[in-house]
């Protein structure tokens, strides 16, 4: 035991005489760097055998010495000074911080306390449940549930679990209800097929409004609407991703709502409104009044969400998201009000809206600094469309309007799903495609996406498109877009294999969309 004491002595003795020599060692630089006696002397030895030009030289590497160690002392003192600003900053956030907190507890304790009084004067004065409603989001009410002096028209009683009331809350969607009251349904082109609509929209978009598509970027519109009711059109700026669902709506006589997506948007209320307790009023936006009188009628009702992802698309559209992914059409429903008033319009069933079948949501997105990158989420539930490249200049016949009715525009697409499903050729090659990928690149393709590509292909080939085109570009949109999030730079070699295992399973000079991203992807990364 004596033997270790002495060895870990003599060893920790090395160590802290190390680290003595060292602030030593520093501290006799500095001295020796400072030593002005030491510089005088070696000058005043020096200097008698100077020349003129020695006098010039010595004295000018003086200054510049001198000026260095200025500038070294002013960087270390500005060091300095940005640390105690930054820290000063850093302990100045962390005190708002906890005031807010502080002032966050005090609000809900004296909401709390307003709650408890209010019941306590309900229940003094014995008002009934209607009236202790109306108490309870800031009414007067009477003991006997008459409204008191300076409230005519507001809540009285339930029935039913509806409030009468004298009061309208939704003025955008009393004015639906007016103008359907007397609607004349137009007249339909019910003998279009989709092909059809291809070919005379694209001359329309041309003659009319001066946009050049070609027929394949109007074949994926079509059939991304079969195949989900939320499109995402995505590219370069310029290509024309806001004009193709603005002039789609021109083309069909039912002008697309445009809603600007801003950075500021954080929740549902941006898209649908909200309700102001103060002025009793719902402050009712275009898209829900959009989607209430596309309750009423037959048309092909189109809204677009114009660069929808400057904002995070998870935040304001969360819940439609949830509801467009139920499988029965008939949940399609979006709470607007917690309670019914008597005076709602008549397609408000308890506070609640019915999102109706033939209306589609089109999203445009710009991939830039400035922008959210839009999720796996979303992508899963959408049909993305690249707009990469210019509409190139044609001439076409002047070509007018025509109005299409949802229910023959779904006929046609139910026809299509009989006429042109996938082969079962392909499906099986789909499948070793699955398995293969799996294996290499551990990414499944996924019940959802295999879904809407047997919805997204059929109306592609009715559309006059080819049948690989359609699957191609669904693989290459769909599942190959998810490789993005893999670590690429360890995947070159797969991503060439399965460049190559693509046409030999298809088909040389096919699957040319899904090819040229993934070698896109190798150059990328």
């Amino acid at each position: 035991m004596d033997n270790f004491l002495k060895w870990f002595f003599a060893f920790i003795s090395e160590i802290l005489q190390g680290f003595a020599q060292m602030f030593i060692g520093l501290w006799a630089g500095i001295q020796q760097i400072f030593n002005i006696g030491k510089y005088v002397d070696l000058f005043k030895e020096y200097s008698t055998k100077f020349g003129a030009l020695e006098w010039i030289l010595s004295v000018l590497a003086i200054i510049i010495v001198i000026a260095i160690f200025l500038l070294v002392i002013f960087i270390i003192i500005l060091a300095i000074r940005k640390y105690i600003r930054f820290r000063h900053s850093i302990v100045s956030n962390e005190d708002l911080l906890e005031e807010i907190a502080i002032l966050q507890q005090r609000v809900i304790k004296m909401v709390k306390e307003k709650d408890e009084i209010m019941a306590m004067k309900v229940a003094q004065i014995g008002v009934p449940g209607s009236a202790r409603l109306s108490l309870a989001s800031g009414g007067t009410y009477s003991p006997d549930g008459i409204p008191a002096e300076g409230e005519e028209g507001a809540p009285q009683e339930l029935e039913a679990g509806i409030v009468k009331t004298t009061e309208r809350r939704f003025s955008k969607l009393m004015e639906v209800d007016n103008f359907y009251s007397n609607f004349i349904p137009p007249e339909y082109d019910n003998e279009i097929t989709l092909e059809g609509i291809v070919e005379r929209y694209r001359n329309f978009a041309c003659s009319r409004m001066h946009l050049f598509y070609d027929q394949k970027t109007i074949r994926l519109f079509l059939a991304g609407m079969a195949s989900t009711k939320l499109i995402i059109l995505q590219g370069i700026s310029g290509t024309g991703k806001t004009s193709l669902p603005y002039s789609f709506g021109k083309f069909l006589q039912v002008d697309t709502t445009i809603a600007s997506v801003q950075p500021s948007w954080r929740d549902r209320t941006e898209l649908f409104g909200y309700f102001n307790e103060f002025t009793k009023n719902f402050n009712e936006t275009e898209v829900l009044k959009r989607i209430y009188s596309s309750g009423y009628n037959d048309d092909v009702n189109l809204i677009l969400l114009d660069e929808m992802n400057i904002a995070r698309i998870e935040y304001y559209f969360a819940e439609m998201l949830s509801i467009l992914e139920m499988p029965n059409a008939d949940e399609w429903e979006l709470d607007i009000v917690p309670n019914a008033w008597s005076t709602d319009p008549v397609k408000l069933d308890h506070g609640k809206i019915h999102i109706p079948q033939n209306i589609w949501y089109i999203g445009t997105a710009n991939n830039d600094d400035s922008t959210f990158a839009i999720s796996d989420k979303v992508y899963d539930r959408a049909q993305p469309i690249n707009l990469d490249e210019k509409g190139i200049a044609f001439e076409a016949p002047d070509t007018p309007p025509l109005r299409l009715s949802f229910s023959h525009l779904n006929a046609m697409f139910e026809e299509a799903f009989k006429m042109y499903p996938i082969s079962q050729e392909n499906l099986k090659k789909i499948h070793q495609l699955d398995l293969w990928v799996i294996e290499k690149l551990r990414v499944a393709f996924g019940n959802r996406i295999l879904k809407q590509m047997g919805l997204f292909v059929p109306v592609y080939v009715a559309c006059g498109g080819d049948e690989l085109d359609g699957i191609d570009y669904v693989l290459a949109t769909k599942i190959f877009r998810k490789f993005e999030s893999l670590n690429l730079a360890m995947l070159r070699e797969e991503l060439k294999e399965l460049c190559v295992y693509l046409q030999k399973l298809f088909g040389k000079n096919k699957m040319g969309e899904s090819i040229a991203y993934l070698q896109r992807l190798q150059k990328l990364f």
